[in-house]
């Protein structure tokens, strides 16, 4: 539970950033949630607009949110936990997602798997839904990553470059590179684009792949500033991931795009 103000130097200015919002009774509310909620807000406006634009069903989407939205949440906390499992103690310490520790790539791979069970018992297109869905995670991430800002968390290694970021680390000012903004400002120029090949879409699954693509060339050299990473060994978990999501998006988008010629 955050307890402390946090005190950032953002481009020149010192900020003290209460993580909690407001109270509710005596329970408090905190900004990384209120933040989060906004993104997932702003992604289901995204993508319930994709779908009427489209002619996608608006209940088959709603029943795919409804269904991924747990499944994600479930899927990006076991994801943490499993690659810290020494943390844990207990079942109510690894249930207590409110006490902090979710990764990304588990929620997606969560989300993705639940909507493929979804569309396979529905007998619609997967590819189809995700194409809809994959500009809201670009929102989602884009927008969610300022919680991190927030939390003071999620930053990385030590920078003496001009954009540089200034974080208490045992009662001592560092200064660190904002990852929380580089992943940001990744997703948000990944949204625009995605926006512009969406007029020229051939196929379902496009949109996903360039989404694959984009966010595995960010993330994977994001993550390599990082100093919070997962591990596997010496590998960090979020570098292989993001190295297999360019190689199928990468791979089949040139691939698509030669079959597309000689046909």
């Amino acid at each position: 539970m955050f307890l402390l103000m946090n005190t950032i130097v953002f481009f020149g200015k010192t900020l003290v950033l209460d993580p909690i919002a407001f109270h509710i009774g005596s329970k408090p509310v905190y900004w990384y949630g209120i933040i989060i909620a906004t993104g997932f807000f702003l992604a289901l406006l995204y993508g319930f607009s994709e779908a009427k634009r489209t002619g996608f069903s608006q209940d088959d989407l709603s029943n795919a949110v409804l269904i991924g939205t747990p499944a994600a949440i479930v899927g990006a906390r076991l994801y943490y936990v499993l690659f810290n499992l020494g943390e844990y103690k207990s079942l109510s310490e690894i249930v207590a997602v409110w006490n902090g520790g979710i990764a990304i790539y588990g929620g997606l791979i969560a989300a993705c798997l639940s909507g493929f069970i979804y569309c396979k018992v529905k007998k619609i297109s997967f590819l189809e839904l995700v194409d809809i869905v994959c500009g809201g995670f670009f929102i989602g991430q884009f927008v969610g990553r300022w919680g991190n800002f927030v939390n003071s968390e999620a930053y990385g290694a030590e920078t003496s470059l001009p954009w540089k970021m200034g974080v208490m680390e045992e009662g001592e000012l560092i200064y660190v590179h904002p990852t929380f903004l580089y992943e940001s400002l990744w997703n948000l120029c990944g949204f625009l684009i995605l926006l512009k090949i969406r007029k020229h879409k051939k196929y379902n699954g496009q949109l996903f792949l360039y989404y694959m693509l984009w966010y595995g060339l960010g993330r994977i050299w994001i993550e390599g500033l990082r100093t919070d990473s997962l591990y596997l060994g010496q590998i960090r978990i979020s570098q292989l991931a993001s190295a297999v999501c360019i190689v199928i998006g990468g791979g089949f988008l040139i691939y698509n795009k030669l079959k597309g010629k000689r046909d």
